[in-house]
């Protein structure tokens, strides 16, 4: 089982500590690309309009800054980096060390700047989305969806893919439709069925920590998913296609 997760906006900056090694990092073969996008985000994010060049706002100013030294700025493991509504209800601070090994072993995340890192992969905080396009590298998710493709094709085979990510960081990379499930979540009352929005995030990451904590042997199925998942949740399956992935939904008490 492979969790796909999308990066968090908020992010916890290292305070002290070596720069991005980047031989550690998880697929090296996506280091060139990686290089390219570093370089070309240092530049538009030097320029007098990057706010604007970059959609965020002036609050985002001093993260913006910290865009143009990544090379020298302290990392941290993406599991501390990350520390949006998601990662919060994921609480890894609260695993034990054999959930963090699984969560090591089972979790990736979709990065605008990095492509996709392994949850201990260690990085600098930065400022960057997905759909923002830059000079000589256009816009991300079509950059990196070739390159995902190759590099991640050796990891995912075999493996239930269960994707979290925001259709932003779906964009980079369309894992094979027969063995990966989306995970959407709604909200239900008096017969209606409305889709749930900022507080998704939150529901995607109490699933991931529960496939991460759970007893027993991880799911490795569509339908085994959907049972895990209803442990917790009232959830239903909708079958795939050939072309399509199949789809977990969560049904929240409206």
């Amino acid at each position: 089982m492979l969790i796909l997760l999308p990066p968090s906006e908020g992010k916890t900056p290292a305070v002290k500590g070596p720069a991005v090694d980047w031989e550690a990092l998880s697929f090296p073969g996506l280091n060139s690309y990686r290089a390219k996008v570093l370089d070309a985000l240092g530049l538009v994010s030097a320029h007098e309009d990057a706010l604007a060049l970059l959609g965020v706002g002036a609050s985002l100013r001093d993260d913006v800054e910290r865009n143009t030294r990544l090379h020298a700025e302290p990392a941290a493991p993406a599991y501390e980096l990350y520390s949006g509504v998601l990662y919060d209800a994921l609480g890894y601070k609260t695993l034990t060390a054999g959930q963090r090994r699984k969560a090591a072993e089972s979790v990736l995340v979709i990065s605008a700047l990095w492509g996709a890192l392994g949850f201990g992969d260690r990085v600098p905080a930065y400022r960057l989305s997905m759909g923002t396009a830059l000079p000589d590298v256009g816009r991300l998710a079509s950059f990196w969806k070739p390159q995902l493709t190759e590099a991640l094709a050796g990891r995912a085979e075999g493996e239930l893919l269960v994707d979290c990510r925001s259709s932003t960081y779906a964009a980079a990379w369309t894992p094979p439709p027969a063995q990966t499930v989306t995970v959407n979540v709604f909200t239900e009352a008096n017969g209606k069925r409305t889709v749930v929005s900022h507080f998704a995030k939150h529901t995607r990451g109490e699933l991931a920590r529960h496939l991460l904590t759970r007893r027993g042997k991880a799911p490795a199925s569509p339908e085994q998913l959907l049972k895990a998942t209803q442990e917790n949740w009232g959830a239903e399956l909708v079958e795939g296609t050939a072309r399509k992935a199949h789809a977990l939904n969560i049904i929240l008490a409206g």
